[in-house]
């Protein structure tokens, strides 16, 4: 499918999750295959145009993972475009709009799914970013602010005719946060009343979901979020059972276990600025934090993942117990060895 003038090898997306979807775990996801295109984690637009270490850091990413969005938040349409060309300097291939966070300290800013509540300045954001850039402009929504304002239809029409390259629909409003289902006959009906990519999102947790919400739905492609923190091998599978082939049984421990060290192994150099390949191209970027710290950052990262990726396994909960209480690295990768029987150690 294409993206304006980019073209994904595969349909499917890796969804923005904040605190998530981190460069080492969209590095390992693209290893696995079957991920059309990776999203960052959002990334505040005045923190890019005022050159915020913490925000920069969010936009990081490597050349393994392209072709890659760039996701950022706001609500003042110039300091987006601005933000724009900033995200079109870094050598990302997508920029996307935020419209779909419905957590209070993003909304209450103009910014998030607040803009489904005034269509027109949304539409204004992505007239501004798509005349300030090259790179295609796209935009993740939701079906609307609650339902009695659902309008993805209408403000997917106003954002493709302002200049947007593609959409994303999650179909569930800002109130349902991530309870209920999402509606994927809302999506349906986003996809049939726009000519640009829609990509549907929400309860895709299965690769089999995956691929009947591709085939019987109309959206053009899925974007898949806590489906990928408990299984990243989901992407794969999916391209399999697309193509018709069997699918394989489900991923061995030892497989598993080894994507946990590999994730422990990125994170620890990449804080030390060891991971080679960072597009530091934005101004204002420093190195990362030297050792302090380091460790327990790393636990944290593996905690918030672990929380997914454990869940439906024989132990799994006793797993969680055992690795928030770890409070190094070297024995979190001991568990993690002995509870997976993962063929080594990475790292020492």
């Amino acid at each position: 499918m294409k993206i304006g003038a980019l073209t994904l090898d595969q349909p499917v997306a890796l969804a923005p999750m904040a605190g998530m979807t981190d460069t080492a775990f969209r590095r390992l996801v693209k290893r696995k295959g079957g991920c059309g295109l990776v999203v960052t984690e959002m990334v505040s637009s005045e923190g890019l145009v005022r050159g915020i270490d913490r925000t920069l850091e969010y936009a990081e990413y490597t050349e393994e993972e392209r072709p890659v969005s760039i996701q950022i938040f706001g609500g003042d349409p110039a300091v987006m475009a601005d933000a724009a060309q900033i995200v079109e300097g870094m050598g990302a291939d997508v920029v996307d709009i935020n419209m779909g966070c419905p957590v209070p300290k993003i909304a209450k800013h103009q910014a998030g799914c607040s803009l489904m509540r005034e269509p027109s300045h949304a539409a204004e954001i992505v007239r501004a970013m798509a005349s300030a850039v090259k790179i295609p402009v796209t935009v993740k929504m939701r079906a609307g602010w609650n339902e009695k304002e659902i309008n993805a239809p209408l403000l997917a029409k106003m954002v493709e005719d302002a200049g947007a390259a593609a959409v994303a629909v999650h179909g569930r409003t800002a109130a349902q946060s991530y309870t209920g289902e999402s509606d994927w006959s809302l999506i349906g009906r986003v996809a049939g009343s726009v000519a640009i990519p829609v990509f549907g999102s929400g309860d895709c947790v299965l690769p089999d979901q995956v691929v009947s919400r591709l085939r019987d739905t109309g959206a053009r492609g899925v974007l898949v979020g806590r489906g990928a923190l408990r299984n990243p091998w989901i992407f794969s599978q999916a391209a399999t059972l697309a193509a018709g082939r069997t699918l394989t049984p489900d991923v061995a421990l030892e497989d598993r276990g080894a994507f946990l060290l590999d994730y422990i192994d990125l994170l620890m150099r990449e804080r030390v600025g060891e991971s080679a390949g960072f597009r530091h191209t934005a101004p204002g970027v420093t190195a990362p934090e030297p050792a302090r710290g380091r460790e327990r950052w790393v636990i944290n990262k593996v905690r918030a993942l672990g929380a997914w990726y454990t869940k439906g396994l024989d132990g799994g909960a006793q797993l969680r117990v055992a690795i928030n209480s770890t409070d190094s690295v070297g024995a979190l990768r001991q568990l993690i060895h002995e509870f997976f029987g993962a063929p080594a150690l990475v790292g020492g």
